[in-house]
């Protein structure tokens, strides 16, 4: 993985301190970081909250859902250099998210037709593969400062 311009990714970062996806400042987010890029695809991981269980220790699949498409957004920025927002995210889940443990994304950029984006996404839980994202996000404003 190639390593990203730590000072451009905290500017990015500070712009957005309270998005409950990866803001440092949010104190009830999710906390998605570690961002790494190689070529056309891009990782990071978060450890959720105690209180983002749903029955029993399993995870509630709406954050599955809310990490899968934090790490697209985040694909955009790095990837094609462009803020973007969601227009169609399908999601299929492989097995039950388990609390308490570390999660793993990988955002890939398919193809780019104009603002239109055409991405997919994994979240794992060690080996395990949760769930698979299919999604359709649309470039808005490009992201200031030094390119990625």
């Amino acid at each position: 993985m190639a390593s990203i311009d730590q000072e451009w990714m905290d500017s990015v970062r500070s712009e957005y301190g309270h998005c409950f996806g990866c803001g440092p400042d949010n104190p009830m987010g999710l906390h998605v970081g570690g961002f790494a890029r190689d070529g056309d695809i891009v990782t990071a991981s978060f450890r959720p909250r105690d209180e983002f269980r749903g029955f029993h220790d399993i995870l509630h699949g709406g954050v599955i859902a809310t990490a899968l498409d934090e790490i697209l957004a985040w694909t955009s920025i790095l990837v094609v250099g462009h803020m973007a927002v969601t227009a169609k995210l399908e999601l299929r889940f492989r097995n039950a998210a388990p609390a308490g443990v570390d999660y793993q994304l990988e955002g890939r950029l398919v193809e780019r037709r104009g603002r239109r984006l055409v991405m997919t996404a994994t979240c794992w839980a060690g080996a395990d593969v949760i769930a698979e994202a299919n999604a359709l996000f649309l470039t808005t404003e490009p992201v200031g400062g030094k390119a990625p």
